[in-house]
C-alpha cells in the first residue's frame, strides 16, 4: 500500500446510496449496458483539486443498480503516447466483439483538445490505443458515441459547438470531413446576455435514439449548468428543444448527464458535489431511475440522496468482491495480486454497506480473503447499519504482507431473509488488514450453494472430468484462492475443457448463477461457461456467463445469471468452462454454479 487521501465519512451516518462511489471523487458519468450489467466510465477528481485535475479513467459495474463493483482504472492519460493531460469526459460503446472507448485529452503535439479512441477486448479492459494518434482533433471536448439502427455510427463532441463525424465499421476511422451541427435557438433554446453564445448547449452531449426519436441530452449554461435536451426525426437533425430534465443544484458548476435503460427501467446519470470536500472539481457520480412521459418526453429529475431502487438481490452464497459496495467509509482500493481489486487503507470503524443480500433460509458461517502488514484485527458482520445487530465475527491476522493472502472463517447465526449487510471493521490503530473477497454458507444456498464439487479446486481435479481433448492437472503455482486451481492443457478445440455432470442437481425453471475466475496462460482468449442440457434425444446449449477476454496477467471473473428449462425429461447436464474460439491453455479457479 501506498499513502492516499481518504474520503472520510462519520461512522453510522450515511444510510442512502447517492453519490454510488464514495471512496474517490468519480465526474462524468458514461453506463454502458451489456450481459446484464450495466458498466460506468468516470472520470477521476483528484482529492483537493482546485481545477479539473483527471489523470485517468475508471470503470464500475453493477447487476442490480445498487452495489456497484471497483474495477480500477484500465485507461490514463499515458495510454496515449501522444497526449499530455486531462482525462476528461468520454464514452465507451461495444461493437465487433470489442469496446471502443473514445476521450478527449491534450495533444502534446498542439497542445490543444483532440478525441482519442482505446479500445478493450472486455468491457474492463486492458485498454490500448487503437491507433496511435488523435481521432480527431479541433480543439474542442466530450465526445458521446451512437449506433444507428442501420449500423452506421455517429461521434459527437463539442464545447462551445457541436460536431458530428460518421464512424466507419471498424470504429476507429470515419469518411468524410467533421461537419458542425447548426446551434439554433429552436435546436437548443435561447440563452441570455451571451451575445457569443446565444443557445442554452454548452458542452456534454449524449446522444441516443428510443422509439423512432433521437435524443440529444446535454449541459446547458453554464456556470452553473443545468442539463437539458433536443429531440429529432434523424440522428443529424434537425434538432427541436424539449426544455430542463435536471434543474441547476449540487454543489457543482458542472454536470454531465448519461441515459440508459437496463432490466425494465430507465436511469439518468449525473455528478454533484455531495462527498465531503466536494465541489466545481472534487465531484460524485449519482444515478436516479425516472420513467419517461407518455409522449416521449424527460419528466424533471431533482438530485436525491436516496438513488435508484435495488434490481433484485445480491447472492451471499457466491464469492463476491470487496470491492462491491452499495457504500462504504473510511476505505480504500487498490490492485490485488490475486486478479481484480482488493479494499485496503483499513482502519477501525471503517466498514462497507452491502445492500439486498438475499439470505434465505440463513447464514451458518462466514469466509473471507484477507491480507495484513499492519496488526490484524476483526470482521465485525452486522445487519441493517454499521452499529446494527452483530452476527458473526472473523478474526484476521497478521499475514506479513498487504498482499500476503488467507481465508479467515467464522460462524454466523441470525442472518436471515434479505438484509442489508455491513462489514465493519475493528481493532488497533492504523492500517489493519485487506480484504479480497468474501461468501456466506449456510442453508440458504445448500450446503455452500454450489452444485458443483470441489468448487474451490483445494482438492485437486476431484469432481472435475475433461470434456474432449483436455488434460486437467492440480496448480498450486497460481492460484485465485486458496491453494490450488484447475490446469487445463491439451486443448484441440474451442469447445475443449473442465466439465462437471449437473444433472441429478438441477431444477427445471430455475435461475442459476455462475461464477468462475479464468486465467490464461498464454495469449488472449474469450473464455465463457456453458451448460449442456439433453432431454427427449435434442441436445441444446445455454451460455451461462458472457464471452469475456481473459489473459495471462490476472484472474478474470466470469458471472453470470441464466433460467435453465426444458422439454420433456432431462436425461444429461453437463456443466463446462471453455473458450469462444482457440486452444489456449487456461488456469480455472473458484467455480460456483447455484
Amino acid at each position: 500500500m501506498s499513502l492516499v487521501c481518504v474520503l472520510a465519512l462519520v461512522p453510522g451516518t450515511a444510510r442512502a446510496d447517492n453519490p454510488i462511489v464514495q471512496h474517490i471523487y468519480t465526474a462524468d458519468p458514461a453506463p454502458l449496458v451489456h450481459n446484464g450489467r450495466v458498466y460506468l466510465y468516470t472520470g477521476h477528481d483528484e482529492d483537493g483539486s482546485t481545477y479539473f485535475t483527471m489523470k485517468e479513467w475508471r470503470v464500475w459495474s453493477s447487476a442490480d443498480m445498487v452495489n456497484w463493483t471497483d474495477h480500477g482504472s484500465p485507461l490514463n492519460i499515458s495510454t496515449f503516447s501522444w497526449a499530455s493531460a486531462n482525462a476528461w469526459a468520454g464514452q465507451v460503446i461495444a461493437r465487433n466483439g470489442k469496446f471502443y472507448w473514445y476521450v478527449p485529452v491534450t495533444n502534446r503535439a498542439t497542445n490543444s483538445m483532440a478525441i482519442g479512441v482505446a479500445v478493450g477486448d472486455s468491457p474492463t479492459g486492458p485498454f490500448r490505443d487503437a491507433i496511435g494518434r488523435p481521432l480527431v482533433g479541433n480543439g474542442e471536448i466530450d465526445p458521446t458515441v451512437f449506433i444507428d439502427d442501420d449500423g452506421q455510427a455517429y461521434l459527437y463532441w463539442g464545447n462551445p459547438n457541436l460536431w458530428y463525424v460518421k464512424l466507419n465499421a471498424d470504429m476507429i476511422s470515419y469518411s468524410g470531413s467533421a461537419t458542425k451541427i447548426p446551434l439554433t435557438t429552436a435546436g437548443f433554446g435561447t440563452r441570455n446576455g451571451n451575445a457569443s453564445r446565444p443557445t442554452l448547449y454548452e458542452e456534454g452531449p449524449w446522444v441516443y435514439k428510443r422509439n423512432g426519436t433521437y435524443y440529444n441530452v446535454f449541459a446547458a449554461e453554464c456556470c452553473s449548468e443545468f442539463i437539458a435536451y433536443s429531440t429529432a426525426p434523424g440522428p443529424t437533425g434537425p434538432w427541436t428543444y424539449r426544455g430542463t430534465i435536471m434543474p441547476r443544484q449540487g454543489g457543482s458548476f458542472t454536470n454531465h448527464a448519461g441515459v440508459v435503460d437496463f432490466n425494465g427501467g430507465s436511469y439518468f446519470f449525473y455528478h454533484n458535489g455531495a462527498l465531503p470536500g466536494g465541489g466545481g472539481y472534487t465531484r460524485s457520480v449519482a444515478v436516479e431511475k425516472f420513467t419517461y412521459n407518455s409522449n416521449g418526453t424527460f419528466p424533471t429529475i431533482t438530485m436525491t440522496t436516496a438513488g435508484a431502487p435495488q434490481v433484485g438481490t445480491l447472492n451471499p452464497y457466491v464469492r463476491q468482491e470487496a470491492e462491491t459496495i452499495a457504500w462504504g467509509s473510511g476505505i480504500e482500493t487498490e490492485v490485488s495480486s490475486e486478479g481484480g481489486m482488493n479494499v485496503g487503507w483499513i482502519e477501525n470503524g471503517d466498514y462497507i454497506k452491502v445492500k439486498g443480500v438475499a439470505f434465505g433460509a440463513g447464514a451458518t458461517s462466514f469466509n473471507a480473503r484477507v491480507a495484513s502488514a499492519g496488526s490484524g484485527g476483526r470482521i465485525e458482520v452486522r445487519l441493517d447499519n454499521s452499529n446494527g445487530p452483530l452476527v458473526g465475527t472473523c478474526t484476521v491476522p497478521v499475514t506479513g504482507g498487504w498482499q500476503t493472502w488467507t481465508n479467515t472463517t467464522c460462524a454466523v447465526s441470525g442472518a436471515t431473509g434479505t438484509r442489508d449487510v455491513f462489514l465493519r471493521f475493528a481493532g488497533g490503530s492504523g492500517n489493519l488488514f485487506n480484504v479480497n473477497w468474501w461468501q456466506f454458507s449456510g442453508t440458504g444456498g445448500g450446503v455452500d450453494g454450489n452444485l458443483l464439487t470441489n468448487g474451490n479446486l483445494e482438492n485437486g481435479t476431484t469432481g472435475w472430468g475433461a470434456l474432449g481433448a483436455a488434460t486437467l492437472s492440480s496448480n498450486t503455482a497460481v492460484v485465485h484462492g486458496g491453494a490450488g486451481s484447475l490446469s487445463v492443457t491439451g486443448r484441440t478445440a474451442a469447445w475443449n475443457g473442465p466439465s462437471q455432470d449437473v444433472t441429478s442437481k438441477l431444477t427445471n425453471g430455475k435461475s442459476y448463477t455462475t461464477s468462475v475466475w479464468v486465467r490464461s496462460q498464454s495469449g488472449t482468449p474469450a473464455a465463457k461457461a456453458t451448460l449442456s442440457l439433453t432431454a427427449n434425444g435434442t441436445t441444446n446449449y445455454l451460455q451461462l456467463t458472457p464471452a469475456t477476454g481473459v489473459n495471462a496477467n490476472g484472474w478474470t471473473q466470469l458471472t453470470g445469471t441464466a433460467t435453465v428449462s426444458w422439454s420433456g425429461t432431462l436425461s444429461s447436464a453437463g456443466f463446462y468452462v471453455e473458450t469462444a474460439e482457440g486452444t489456449d491453455s487456461l488456469l480455472v479457479d473458484d467455480v460456483s454454479f447455484q
